[in-house]
C-alpha cells in the first residue's frame, strides 16, 4: 500500500569497521527520520557495536553483519506468519472481488465501497482509509488505492468511470486479529493496447522474479538487481520515488524494500533472514521513471503521462526460500 516514499535515512553517517555508527546527533536524527518515514515514536539507544531501537515497538533482531546494517527488523515466528496469512486471505478475496467488478462504466468509488463492505464482512479493518493518523476526516480518503493508466500509486476513489482499454491498479491492505496483509494487482479492462499489456506482464514477472529468488543469506541488492535488470531489458523504467516495506503488526515496518539498486541500498543493504516478512511491490512505467504528485498530496502520476503498472505481495522469508502470504492459500 501507500508505497513508502524513499527518503535517505542515514545520510552523513558512516559505519566503522567495528560496527559503530558515527555522525552528529545520531539519536535525534534517526528518531526524527523514523517518525517521518514510519510514523512511529521510538527512543534510540546507541550501543558500542549495534544500534537498538526501544520504545513503542518491540524488536527481536538488530545487528551489523559484514557492513550490512540491520535496524529494527522484526523477525516473525511460524505462528505469527500463519496469522499474517489469514489477513492475506482477506486481502486476496477483496482484490478478487474488485477484479470482477472492474468493467467499463463502474466508478472507482463504487469499487471502493464494495471493498469496504467486504472488509467489514470479513471481520477485518482496512489499513488505508484515514492513514496515517486513522482519525476521521484525516489522511488518505479511500479504502483502496485505485490508480488508472498513468496513475502510478495512491489513486483516490471518486466518480471516475472505468473505460474500455484502461488498466486499473488496485491496492488493498487490511489488519485481521492484529496482523497485516498488503497486496496489489493491475486489472486490464477489455481491449488494452499491446504495449500496455507488455508493461503489465513484465511488471508482474518482476514481482515473480523477486519471490523466486529470495533465500536466507542473500542480500536484497541481489534481488533488486534482478528486478531492475529485467524491467529495463523489457524497455520499462522502474519508479525510484516509492518502494516496498516490511510488514507485520504494522503496515509499514522496517526495512524499506526498493525495486532497484541505488547508492543507499548498496551502503545499507538488507541481509535476508528467515522470519522476515516483506511487502514487495514493483512499480514500472512505460516511459520514464519520473513521477509527479498531484495537489491532493496523494495521487502520483507518471511525469510523461505514459502508463504505469503496480503489483504487490506480502512475502515471508522461509528456511529454503519464500512463502507468499497474499495468494489466497
Amino acid at each position: 500500500m501507500l508505497a513508502l516514499v524513499l527518503v535517505p535515512q542515514f545520510r552523513g553517517w558512516r559505519l566503522s569497521r567495528g560496527g559503530r555508527l558515527h555522525g552528529p546527533a545520531v539519536a535525534e536524527r534517526l528518531a526524527h527520520s523514523e517518525v517521518a518515514i514510519w510514523h512511529w515514536t521510538a527512543e534510540m539507544v546507541i550501543m558500542s557495536e549495534v544500534v537498538t531501537i526501544v520504545g513503542s515497538r518491540r524488536y527481536r533482531k538488530c545487528w551489523t553483519d559484514r557492513g550490512v546494517l540491520r535496524m529494527g527488523i522484526e523477525l516473525k515466528t511460524e505462528e505469527e506468519i500463519d496469522k499474517m496469512r489469514v489477513a492475506g486471505r482477506v486481502v486476496h478475496r477483496v482484490l478478487a472481488h474488485c477484479r470482477r467488478l472492474c468493467r467499463p462504466g463502474i466508478t472507482t468509488r463504487q469499487i471502493d465501497r464494495e471493498a469496504e463492505s467486504l472488509i467489514v464482512a470479513e471481520g477485518a479493518r482496512g489499513l488505508f482509509k484515514n492513514y496515517p493518523t486513522y482519525r476521521p476526516g484525516e489522511g488518505f480518503p479511500s479504502n483502496l488505492c485505485i490508480s488508472i493508466n498513468d496513475c502510478v500509486v495512491h489513486g483516490i476513489a471518486d466518480d471516475t468511470m472505468v473505460q474500455e482499454g484502461d488498466i486499473v491498479g488496485i491496492d488493498c491492505g487490511v489488519e485481521y486479529d492484529g496482523w497485516c496483509g498488503d497486496s496489489a494487482t493491475t486489472v486490464l479492462v477489455g481491449n488494452v493496447q499491446q504495449e500496455v499489456r507488455h508493461l503489465c506482464a513484465a511488471t508482474l514477472h518482476v514481482l515473480d522474479l523477486a519471490i523466486e529468488n529470495i533465500r536466507p543469506g542473500r542480500k536484497w541488492s541481489q534481488i533488486a538487481r534482478l528486478m531492475q535488470g529485467y524491467a529495463e531489458c523489457a524497455g520499462l523504467s522502474v519508479v525510484r520515488d516509492f518502494v516496498g516495506h516490511g510488514i507485520g503488526r504494522q503496515m509499514h515496518e522496517a526495512p524499506k524494500v526498493p525495486n532497484f539498486v541505488g547508492k543507499d541500498l548498496l551502503k545499507h543493504d538488507i541481509l535476508l533472514r528467515e522470519g522476515m516478512v516483506l511487502a514487495i511491490e514493483p512499480m514500472c512505467n512505460l516511459g520514464g521513471k519520473e513521477v509527479v504528485t498531484e495537489a491532493d498530496g496523494w495521487t502520483v502520476r507518471t511525469a510523461d503521462g505514459k502508463a504505469s503498472a503496480h503489483y504487490e505481495h506480502t512475502v515471508a522469508v522461509t528456511a529454503d526460500g519464500s512463502d507468499v502470504l497474499t495468494d489466497g492459500r
